[in-house]
């Protein structure tokens, strides 16, 4: 099976960047993880990279030129796939048109509710009866592209921000990985 080189883009302990990890060394998995990219240089998930001998960029967004800096190292290493997992930086219209659907994110509501940020507060605060995770294309409006599959739970009524956070994790690491495989092994 001839694998499409992936890279992974993240900004924090790299839970997401674990599974798909883990996943990437099944036969049959469709996707190769060559390239991790932090915005964030103590980012946890930049040890995972490290232990699984992935090669990692870390970029200063500060700098305007970042993207520019991005696209060269994904130019590099031929990657056709970017997994945002976690990644707390908006890419520009330029750059998610220049990976024309080939940017996936993974987002901790069954959107189109609860896009952004804090998400498990505002699940909690809603007393919604459902939530879980969503995989979806990355489109110039923040999580509003189609979404490739969402797994959902019920949501107890003593669910606490950390208690829900984890429910979603758990999802969240075989829908990222189920997405991948849909998009890929039906194309």
């Amino acid at each position: 099976m001839v694998k499409i080189n992936s890279c992974v883009f993240i900004s924090g302990k790299g839970s997401n960047l674990k599974s798909l990890l883990n996943n990437s060394r099944n036969y049959n998995f469709p996707i190769n993880i060559r390239l991790v990219v932090s915005n964030k240089k103590n980012a946890q998930g930049l040890n995972v990279a490290k232990k699984y001998s992935i090669p990692f960029e870390v970029i200063n967004v500060k700098n305007t030129l970042y993207e520019i800096k991005i696209l060269k190292q994904l130019q590099k290493k031929k990657i056709t796939l970017i997994c945002l997992a976690g990644y707390m930086k908006i890419l520009s219209n330029k750059f998610i048109k220049r990976f024309n659907g080939k940017i996936i994110n993974i987002h901790p509501s069954l959107l189109p509710k609860y896009r952004g940020m804090n998400t498990f507060k505002r699940v909690l605060r809603d007393k919604e009866k459902f939530s879980g995770c969503s995989v979806h294309y990355v489109s110039n409006k923040l999580d509003a592209g189609k979404i490739i599959l969402q797994k959902k739970f019920f949501v107890s009524k003593n669910e606490t921000v950390e208690t829900l956070k984890l429910k979603t994790q758990r999802k969240e690491y075989r829908a990222f990985s189920e997405a991948i495989t849909k998009i890929y092994m039906t194309s």
